[in-house]
């Protein structure tokens, strides 16, 4: 029985020392691969990739103490109003995002678009990057353009439509109208992002230190700017199939010397607003139009209560679109975007009479 006894013990303890040589040598191997992907992305990945202009258009730079060096595309062969496209914030933000439309409008008006702040041909450098920074962008590029009376015609794209709401919130008199695609903001509490939930449980501080952390944060960057895992996440926000351009460009622009900087903040949730609906949005007096659809990282429940409590907000579905109307749908955007502005029939007064105002020319949302 002893002999037996000792058998049985042996081989218990020969199985336990081969689970704990599996379980160390699939630690080694698990921390393997991440130590292969950093080495990988700082000796093999190319991070100063050729960088072509986003848009046919003259490029021309600004600066300012709050975010540095901002590059801008203006088309000003055309006269009348001048529009601002502003582009959103993502991993391969840029201005390109806006072509469909900038191309459409430059044909029969002045015609501005941005490379906001950590984006394509603007400043990079390594700094905190804030929903003031954004704001104070924006503003410095409305400052530089030839003054009109009664201001101009701002667009901004999902998570960027929160910083040209603020923007206009602050200097409302170099504001015409706004338009905002797919904005952020309009989620119930339970269909909130990660990325706002995190805001919304003060942990973006601490996700960003995470994943900014020197030793990783560029290798984590390089994760999600394979050309497969922009592939992934811009196939979300098409119907049909992914604009190649767009593709290409968002490769090219996210292999860029400090490329890692904006975006990672974008991640962590420090860019958005708590409360952006009630404590901005609301407080906007001057004309607003929403276009969207469906959206996979962008929830609309709340925006038809809003927009019947602001009868100076319009909205407008553009089908089927899900999140990139102006890249699936962009004939359809610059016409209900043309009828929006057609209807506000004083150029010195904003029109604040009813929810009919546009109902004749608007398929109201």
């Amino acid at each position: 029985m002893a002999i037996s006894y000792t058998k049985q013990t042996r081989a218990i303890d020969q199985r336990a020392a081969r689970r704990s040589t599996l379980l160390k040598t699939a630690g080694l191997l698990g921390l393997a691969a991440p130590l292969a992907w950093i080495g990988y992305s700082s000796l093999a990945i190319d991070h100063q990739l050729p960088l072509p202009e986003a848009l046919d258009a003259p490029r021309a730079t600004i600066s300012g103490p709050e975010f540095g060096k901002l590059s801008y595309y203006a088309q000003r062969r055309a006269s009348g109003r001048p529009l601002v496209l502003i582009h959103s914030i993502n991993a391969g933000g840029s201005a390109y995002e806006m072509k469909p439309l900038f191309d459409l409008f430059s044909k029969e008006r002045p015609v501005f678009a941005p490379d906001l702040p950590g984006f394509g041909f603007s400043e990079r450098s390594d700094r905190k990057y804030t929903p003031e920074l954004y704001t104070a962008a924006i503003l410095a590029l409305l400052d530089s353009i030839e003054r009109v009376e009664g201001g101009v015609d701002v667009v901004a794209l999902s998570l960027s439509s929160e910083f040209a709401a603020r923007a206009a919130q602050r200097r409302p008199e170099l504001f015409h109208s706004l338009t905002l695609i797919s904005p952020t903001g309009f989620s119930t509490p339970k269909q909130l992002s990660q990325c706002e939930q995190a805001d919304r449980r003060q942990l973006s501080e601490r996700v960003h230190q995470a994943a900014a952390f020197p030793l990783w944060g560029q290798a984590l960057y390089d994760l999600l700017a394979t050309k497969p895992s922009i592939g992934y996440f811009l196939q979300q926000l098409f119907v049909g199939p992914v604009d190649a351009g767009l593709l290409n460009y968002d490769y090219a622009t996210t292999h860029q010397p400090g490329a890692r900087y904006a975006p990672l903040y974008f991640i962590s949730g420090t860019l958005f607003t708590p409360n952006i609906r009630e404590e901005v949005y609301a407080t906007l007096d001057l004309p607003v139009l929403v276009l969207y659809d469906r959206d996979p990282f962008v929830r609309f429940d709340a925006l038809p209560d809003f927009r019947q409590q602001h009868p100076q907000w319009q909205s407008v579905r553009i089908t089927p679109t899900n999140g990139m109307p102006q890249f699936e749908q962009p004939a359809e955007c610059a016409e209900v975007m043309t009828s929006f502005y057609a209807t506000m029939r004083d150029e010195y007064q904003l029109f604040t009479e009813t929810d009919d105002l546009l109902s004749y020319s608007l398929p109201m949302g």
